[in-house]
C-alpha cells in the first residue's frame, strides 16, 4: 500500500526543560500566543502581567532565533504553530509543623515547548470572467410564475380566518380583585 509523504513546512522549535513554574500557570500564558504571528506573540508576552510570561518569552525568542539561523527563515513571516507545556519532576520539600509534624511542599516544574513555522502566502485560484451573453437570464416558464402567486393567495386565505377569529373574540382581561369591604365603604364615603 503506497503512503503519502506529508508536506513539511519549514520551521523550528525550542524547548525549556525543568522550568521552576507550575504547568497550569505556564499553560495560561502559552494559550495567549498559540496561533499568533511570532512578532505579535513576543509583544503580547512582553506586556503580559503573569510571571510565567518571562520564561515563555525566552522560549519563543529562542525558537525564532533557531528558525532564523538554522533554517534561514524570515523572522517576520513566522507563526506560532504549536505550543504546549508538560509537567516536569516535582521537587518535594518539608515544612516543620507543631508537635513533630511535617507538611509537604511541592515545588513544581514544567517543560515549555514552542514550534514556529513559516507562513506561506495564500494563493487564490484565478476567477474566470463570465461573458455577458452567458450571464443573460434563461426564459422562465409562465405556469411556474402563476403557481407562486396562487400559493401565496392560498396562504393569505388560510391566515385570514385566523385574523377574523382574533378580531371577533374580545381580549381576555385580568379578573378585577375585589376590594375589602372596609376600603370599599371608605371609598363610597369619600365620593
Amino acid at each position: 500500500m503506497p503512503t503519502k509523504e506529508a508536506q513539511t513546512v519549514p520551521g523550528a522549535r525550542a524547548v525549556a526543560r525543568h522550568v521552576r513554574l507550575s504547568a497550569t500557570k505556564a499553560r495560561r500564558v502559552v494559550n495567549l500566543v498559540r496561533g499568533l504571528p511570532a512578532k505579535e506573540a513576543l509583544t503580547v508576552l512582553q506586556f503580559a502581567p503573569q510571571a510565567a510570561s518571562e520564561p515563555v518569552y525566552k522560549v519563543l525568542a529562542s525558537a525564532v532565533a533557531n528558525a532564523e539561523n538554522n533554517e534561514r527563515l524570515d523572522p517576520d513571516a513566522l507563526l506560532v504553530s504549536a505550543a504546549w507545556v508538560d509537567e516536569g519532576p516535582t521537587l518535594k520539600r518539608f515544612r516543620p509543623r507543631a508537635q513533630g509534624r511535617a507538611y509537604r511542599i511541592r515545588k513544581r516544574t514544567c517543560h515549555i515547548t514552542i514550534e514556529v513555522e513559516a507562513v506561506q502566502p495564500k494563493v487564490r485560484p484565478a476567477v474566470k470572467k463570465v461573458a455577458a451573453k452567458a450571464a443573460a437570464p434563461a426564459p422562465v416558464e409562465e405556469p411556474a410564475v402563476e403557481a407562486k402567486p396562487a400559493k401565496k393567495a392560498a396562504a393569505k386565505k388560510a391566515a385570514a380566518p385566523k385574523a377574523e377569529a382574533a378580531e371577533k373574540a374580545p381580549a381576555k382581561k385580568a379578573a378585577a380583585k375585589k376590594a375589602p369591604a372596609k376600603k370599599a365603604a371608605e371609598q363610597e364615603e369619600t365620593e
